[in-house]
């Protein structure tokens, strides 16, 4: 076992948080950039009429032909390359025969692998023309994504990074899921550390609760994919153990991006080359 790999073991044995070299950013952004193009590709696809298991074959296929692997197909069970959660699916949406219908928003969440390095990303999408607050929706996710990786740097902690999200949108009227959150990365598709998308709230059980207060280091590599609601943050999950819809049914969305901490800031790994970061998709580039 090399040494890297040891590491990585120990790190998963006692939940430490990975400081990953210099050397270990570079198949990373191979990784994100990947990710990236699988999601630029899916663009002129999504459209009414077509299925999401159309859309998870034109992903399976296009990760195949550029020598990398599905991640998700096996994790835990999972069968499909894609996540894909339409409408109010907040996440963990599984591809299926139905079609897609004019004015739809979906979620397209990807992971790939490269050389053991793990790509994740995720973007919103329409078909067709969508209603206005759904459009706000979406605009506001993006923001809240980049509110958060914009905190980022050594020194700032998970917490930071939390209160930008929660704080815009709930600003702008929505709420912040709570039941899902952001993750460490690398080698490992699911790592330390856990990062939670508020600051903090109080529960009506547990009391308040508050994001870690963990500070941020160069060489930590996680993802930050806010997930936000129209409606109340509240969340279920249905009997197949994967798809997470909003309780009262209200849209949600979600934007997501694999990064770095570097001696001075942030590097995003899973930027679109093609600019193709948010709705909707005319060739124009928007951040």
């Amino acid at each position: 076992m090399h040494d890297a790999e040891a590491e990585d073991t120990q790190a998963i044995r006692t939940g430490a948080i990975k400081l990953h070299r210099s050397e270990d950013f570079e198949g990373m952004r191979k990784a994100g950039r990947l990710a990236a193009q699988c999601l630029d590709m899916l663009c002129e696809h999504v459209r009414p009429g077509v299925s999401t298991q159309a859309l998870d074959k034109l992903a399976y296929d296009f990760t195949l032909d550029h020598g990398a692997i599905p991640a998700c197909i096996g994790y835990r069970g999972y069968r499909h390359t894609l996540c894909i959660s339409p409408n109010h699916v907040i996440c963990h949406g599984i591809p299926g025969p139905k079609a897609l219908k004019n004015g739809d928003i979906l979620n397209i969440d990807a992971t790939v692998i490269v050389d053991g390095w793990h790509g994740d990303t995720s973007r919103m999408y329409f078909a067709g023309e969508p209603k206005v607050k759904a459009r706000r929706l979406i605009e506001t996710t993006f923001e809240c994504l980049w509110k958060g990786i914009d905190v980022v740097k050594p020194g700032a902690t998970l917490r930071d990074i939390g209160r930008a999200i929660q704080t815009h949108a709930e600003t702008q009227g929505f709420s912040v899921v709570r039941d899902f959150c952001g993750h460490g990365l690398g080698r490992v598709f699911h790592d330390a550390p856990n990062v939670v998308h508020y600051a903090e709230y109080k529960d009506k059980y547990s009391g308040v609760q508050r994001a870690p207060d963990t500070e941020l280091k160069p060489g930590m590599f996680f993802t930050i994919e806010p997930m936000i609601n129209e409606g109340r943050p509240d969340v279920k999950v249905m009997k197949d153990g994967w798809t997470a819809v909003s309780r009262d049914k209200s849209l949600s969305a979600q934007f997501e991006h694999s990064l770095g901490v570097t001696e001075d800031g942030v590097e995003v790994f899973t930027g679109s080359p093609k600019g193709l970061d948010k709705p909707p998709y005319d060739g124009q580039h928007n951040k």
